[in-house]
């Protein structure tokens, strides 16, 4: 069995999910020593222990939930009294640090033209893996977008056939025209994803709402779609259009306001202390 530092290293390689759990602070008498720890994988593996019984069960719980949120938790427990729902009856208290281990997400590019090259460079650099996607397959190799993780030379309706679209993913829609956005943007609507953009301008954007109303698509899904997409900054080249882009992808998964930081109120409080 591989020891728990070899089992991260693997994750990592990997691209998966875990949770690692570690005994941060013992007090009396508890079942685990402070440095414990414990990989919890998604599909209820384990290695490690952090005390059995009720006490890892619960932290079990905790560390799924971590997976499936990102959230790290820090846990306190007393064990002393099982009538009052502690989780045994060592007596002492323990604290654990639940830590999520997630891969970094996965950005999407449909569409590998001038401004989608720019954007696949500059997500790389952000530390995103990288996917493009384009039914033209001349444009869909590491030869003529060779910063990409993995390559789908399909149509887009047919993508999420060919990779997972959760809910960390980013959707970039750097498409030569409405009808090909209109033809396969359906399934991608039905996805968790975390951003879906479509280049563009409001013109191009409402001719391809009209056509995905006659389909039938509803209101409800369409307005997922961030279109035109970016930040207004004037941006003219292909490189500036992907930082006006990449910087409204950061500005909603951040919770940011995309306002300068000259005038940000929250950097004002910072400053006066």
């Amino acid at each position: 069995m591989n020891s728990i530092y070899q089992a991260l290293a693997e994750l990592e390689n990997n691209n998966e999910s875990a949770a690692l759990c570690t005994v941060t602070s013992s007090e009396g008498s508890t079942p685990r020593h402070v440095g414990s720890k414990m990989l919890v994988y998604p599909d209820g593996r384990f290695i490690g222990t952090v005390g059995g019984g009720d006490l890892e069960h619960r932290v079990l719980d905790e560390a799924w939930m971590a997976i499936s949120d990102g959230q790290p938790r820090k846990l306190h427990y007393n064990m002393a009294d099982p009538s009052r729902g502690d989780p045994g009856v060592c007596g002492g208290q323990v604290e654990i640090f639940v830590e999520p281990i997630l891969p970094p997400p996965l950005l999407v590019v449909i569409g590998a033209g001038h401004v989608g090259k720019a954007v696949v460079h500059l997500a790389k650099w952000l530390g995103y893996r990288v996917a493009v996607n384009d039914d033209r397959a001349e444009f869909c190799t590491p030869e003529s977008t060779p910063e990409a993780d993995a390559y789908y030379p399909v149509t887009m309706d047919q993508l999420p056939k060919h990779t997972t679209i959760d809910k960390r993913t980013v959707l970039i829609l750097t498409t030569r025209g409405s009808a090909v956005d209109a033809a396969g943007l359906a399934p991608l609507l039905d996805s968790p994803a975390a951003y879906i953009g479509i280049i563009g301008s409001k013109r191009r954007w409402a001719t391809t709402v009209k056509a995905l109303k006659e389909k039938g698509i509803s209101e409800e899904k369409i307005a997922r779609v961030h279109s035109p997409m970016g930040l207004e900054l004037q941006a003219e080249t292909p490189e500036e259009i992907a930082v006006s882009i990449m910087a409204e992808v950061m500005m909603i998964k951040d919770k940011g306001t995309g306002k300068s930081m000259k005038s940000s109120e929250k950097l004002s409080v910072i400053s006066d202390k």
